[in-house]
């Protein structure tokens, strides 16, 4: 049985905590640390309602993902191409069929009594014709071309959040509906042939900046409250010479450097109307598959490399594995070479990219970094047989909670 302990609207669309009876918050009197995840799943449809009935049979595909969520056991998780159903189906199937059920090759069956979802733009038609074809929406792939995102029905590609430590649902903001030419310095992408703006006034001005969504999602933990900043920019790929996904994702990462940064901004307001930015002096950790290597691949990567170097953002070793290290080698032996480390790397994206850094967990400064990793086995692991249940790995930061006075 599921016991709703906080659901409220966002513009008439659901975004909820939720517990399970019998599963309060377990004890953290005197808990240590805090691991935080994030983790591209690839649990993701290309028809409404299939990430559902996928859950409701036997996926191998998910009981992969919940074997390594098992293994790591963080606290506090994003999961990444998740897709969102409003009634909340779908993570309901994936807590109790697969995390709540010892998975081969994971470890012990992993309960979560909070979580967070809320509606993204992916999939939902925009009524414009944004790829600039003369047309809009389209048939097969090209449908999701219009969308606020690209997506073949709402919801598809979505986020999800799963928490040891309650969350609070009231505080927590949501971007999905903020305009791109909100964002200060926002360029519109121009294409070089004609030197004109790709996209006509009157759609730049209706264009929203996120890809699926931002949010900030309050959790209360024993060392206070932290606030979980997650996303998932869209790819800098799948676009033209005007290169508006590259813009996009730029653009996208900066939100949080100017969600971050001090000064009014009376820009900045949520989806509920509230305004501005994270004050100064709260504890924060950004986390998600955020599309954009700090030197290999396509994308601006001074886009990453400023996030990364934010003042509020803790300066730390970057996490790595063993598999990652293999794999980036193995590529470099084809041909394929990469100025990144190696070791950095977090996904195997093919032959024609090869392996790169996209996911990242990034603490504010105010916290100790324990330890941290990927979750990348060497192809002679035994724990590799449940490592590929996504072209991404998950990636762990251990944080040191410092208690604070009430």
């Amino acid at each position: 049985m599921r016991l709703s302990i906080l659901l409220f609207p966002v513009f008439a669309l659901a975004a909820c905590t939720t517990m399970t009876r019998g599963d309060e918050a377990p004890s953290v009197a005197g808990a240590k640390t805090l691991r935080v995840a994030t983790y591209n799943t690839s649990l993701y449809s290309d028809d409404a309602g299939g990430l559902v009935r996928e859950l409701e049979g036997d996926s191998a595909h998910a009981r992969k993902i919940a074997a390594v969520l098992q293994k790591v056991r963080p606290d506090l998780v994003l999961l990444n191409e998740f897709d969102y159903d409003e009634s909340g189906r779908a993570a309901d199937l994936f807590q109790r069929k697969y995390l709540e059920a010892a998975q081969p090759g994971g470890g012990e069956p992993l309960r979560y009594p909070y979580r967070y979802l809320a509606p993204v733009n992916t999939g939902v038609p925009s009524g414009l014709d944004l790829d600039g074809n003369g047309a809009t929406g389209g048939n097969g792939r090209n449908r999701g071309n219009d969308a606020w995102g690209y997506g073949l029905h709402p919801g598809q590609y979505g986020m999800l959040v799963l928490s040891r430590h309650p969350i609070d649902a009231e505080q927590a903001r949501t971007f999905r509906l903020l305009k791109w030419s909100a964002l200060p310095d926002a360029t519109p992408p121009i294409d070089p042939a004609s030197r004109r703006a790709f996209y006509p006034d009157a759609i730049w001005r209706q264009l929203r900046l996120s890809s699926k969504s931002h949010w900030d999602v309050p959790i209360r933990t024993p060392g206070g409250v932290v606030h979980f900043l997650v996303s998932h920019p869209t790819p800098p790929v799948f676009d033209g010479p005007e290169d508006r996904n590259g813009l996009r994702n730029a653009d996208e990462i900066r939100l949080w450097r100017e969600y971050l940064s001090p000064g009014d901004k009376p820009w900045l307001c949520d989806d509920a109307g509230r305004c501005g930015g994270l004050a100064e002096g709260e504890r924060f950790i950004i986390a998600g598959d955020l599309n954009n290597d700090p030197v290999d691949g396509d994308g601006r990567h001074d886009a990453i490399v400023e996030l990364l170097e934010h003042p509020r953002v803790m300066r730390m070793a970057t996490p790595r594995s063993e598999g990652g290290a293999e794999t980036a080698r193995d590529y470099a032996a084809k041909g394929i070479v990469h100025r990144g480390a190696p070791e950095h790397v977090t996904g195997d994206f093919g032959p024609k990219a090869g392996a790169m850094r996209l996911d990242y967990v990034l603490p504010s400064v105010g916290f100790a970094l324990k330890d941290s990793g990927v979750f990348w086995p060497k192809k002679s692991d035994p724990d590799a047989a449940i490592a590929d249940g996504s072209d991404h790995h998950l990636v762990w930061v251990d944080l040191q909670l410092q208690e604070r006075a009430p």
